[in-house]
């Protein structure tokens, strides 16, 4: 039996859609034939979100992530993935105010670096996915060392998600920008990079750098599939 997967998607629509596809061509490779996934989707406006967190709004931010993670259970689904990196700041109150269990993006992201041997690598995203600690000390609990770029490429790297990749704008500068700042974080001993952000895919491919790129939105996307399809009882 296929379980449900419950999506909080919409930060930004651009990446919950590419959640979409990878989920059910996962699923497709699992099991072949007409499969497609059992997913409902529940997707927030950006606006809102996004003023939030430049207000540092998080308990509000907190309230709006509960009151989707209940609505997808309530809707039936039977296990909650939410398509954001940043938003995880969120996950504590989402997974104390639900019963179903909550697949958390890092933790994914973690497990699939170990399993390539890798212990120190980049981390790309927003500021808050860079400079707070949600994300960084569940690698660190799996022996994994995180770095993030200087103060001045941080402020780059975000301003090319919030000013161009949650709009949709796919801009050639920024790429080699992002190209530019991996190789200095390469230059400093990392043996991979986390984009860390569910947009940064859109923009940055494996084939564009020569180190091991870890994409959040992939690993996240496939491993709740697998946790879909474990005949077992779903336990995280």
């Amino acid at each position: 039996m296929m379980k449900t997967i419950g999506l909080i998607g919409g930060m930004s629509w651009e990446s919950s859609a590419v959640y979409y596809e990878l989920i059910n061509k996962h699923v497709k490779k699992r099991l072949g034939g007409f499969h497609s996934a059992q997913c409902i989707l529940n997707s927030v406006d950006f606006s809102k979100i996004e003023k939030l967190q430049r207000d540092n709004n998080w308990d509000e931010l907190n309230g709006l992530m509960v009151k989707s993670a209940k609505q997808l259970e309530n809707a039936g689904a039977d296990l909650i993935i939410l398509c954001t990196n940043t938003m995880h700041l969120c996950s504590t109150e989402i997974i104390n105010n639900t019963s179903i269990p909550f697949l958390h993006i890092a933790e994914a992201t973690g497990a699939k670096i170990k399993s390539q041997g890798a212990s120190k690598v980049a981390l790309l995203g927003t500021k808050f996915t860079m400079e707070k600690d949600f994300f960084k000390n569940i690698l660190n609990d799996l022996g994994i060392k995180t770095i993030i770029p200087n103060k001045k490429d941080r402020e780059i790297t975000h301003n090319i998600i919030y000013k161009e990749l949650v709009l949709g704008d796919i801009n050639e500068h920024s790429k080699q920008e992002l190209k530019r700042i991996i190789t200095d974080l390469k230059q400093q001993g990392t043996e991979g990079v986390i984009l860390g952000c569910t947009e940064l895919p859109l923009l940055i491919k494996p084939e564009d750098v020569d180190i091991p790129v870890f994409d959040t939105t992939k690993i996240h996307a496939e491993s709740a599939v697998d946790l879909a399809l474990n005949k077992e009882n779903i336990k995280l």
